[in-house]
């Protein structure tokens, strides 16, 4: 629509991306063993690794992101996020409301990033903690605190970023880069996934007086998603599973005979011998000794 303005014809831009409403930015640095168990929700969302390789869920695809590769997330769309256990990544992850047709462009889709397209990132990261006083860090955060004296027009910074990097994302219309896995039951195979990452998390650990919660907090699941998980796909608890990991790397030490039972106790992570013989008892059926004595241990 034309207008005029002291004999001037004046033109109202159009705007193909616009962005009023911004949900959440992110920049997380998380373990090896991180694990996401999955949402959905009614705005868009990317999510951008920075370093490290990491294994997405979207509805029923799988893909396996690498540093410098972008997933869009459209509304209403369920995904969970889940590290590979060798690599700690660190991700950007930002939500926002957008209503715009053009963003369609982005469905089911994994784009690699050029280095301007990485510059707005940097920005909007580097905005977000202009403009708000929230922990960008935590993956709880729901609603930001704005800063009482924020740099001037930061707000307004995060909105024109991210709108160029759309836009940008769009004109250069990157190559789809997809690793799928095509299987009838894929949320099955996702809860596998997570179940070897807490396996490799025990045998990591296996020298280590290790916890229920020390295992949730690593991995960052509740405890109840983890025990059900677990005991579903193992048919056995999870720390019933560490302790056998432990009774079984126990008897190794035993039959190699350098140490004594109280050392080898110390060394699987038990601060009393007694407590340690009575677990050995418990799964073996057998004592320290008996074990030791035994054809079994020389069959084993």
């Amino acid at each position: 629509m034309k207008e005029l303005i002291d004999n001037y014809h004046v033109t109202t831009l159009k705007e193909e991306i616009r962005i009023d409403h911004l949900v959440t930015v992110h920049y997380f640095e998380y373990s090896k063993n991180y694990i996401f168990e999955g949402e959905k929700h009614n705005f868009w969302e990317f999510l951008y690794v920075d370093k490290g390789t990491i294994n997405v869920m979207a509805d029923d695809r799988k893909y396996i992101l690498k540093q410098g590769e972008m997933i869009f997330h459209k509304p209403n769309e369920w995904h969970n996020v889940i590290a590979n256990g060798q690599v700690a990544p660190n991700l950007i992850v930002i939500a926002f409301d957008c209503q715009s047709d053009a963003m369609s462009h982005f469905n089911n889709k994994v784009l690699t990033i050029n280095n301007r397209m990485k510059n707005h990132l940097g920005n909007i990261v580097s905005e977000a903690k202009y403009a708000f006083s929230s922990n960008i860090a935590d993956p709880q955060l729901k609603h930001y605190k704005k800063r009482e004296h924020p740099k001037f027009a930061s707000e307004q910074l995060i909105k024109l970023h991210l709108e160029m990097l759309l836009i940008e994302l769009i004109r250069e219309d990157s190559n789809l880069q997809v690793v799928t896995r095509t299987s009838p039951n894929i949320r099955e195979y996702a809860q596998e996934e997570k179940v070897n990452i807490i396996i490799n998390l025990l045998k990591e650990n296996l020298y280590e007086s290790l916890s229920l919660d020390d295992i949730c907090k690593q991995t960052l699941l509740s405890k109840s998603s983890l025990q059900k998980m677990f005991k579903e796909n193992m048919s056995i608890s999870v720390m019933e599973y560490f302790k056998q990991l432990k009774i079984n790397e126990a008897k190794i030490l035993i039959r190699q005979n350098e140490n004594n039972f109280t050392q080898i106790a110390t060394i699987l992570g038990y601060n009393s011998i007694h407590y340690f013989s009575r677990i050995f008892k418990n799964v073996t059926g057998m004592t320290l000794s008996e074990y030791a004595n035994s054809v079994k241990s020389l069959i084993e």
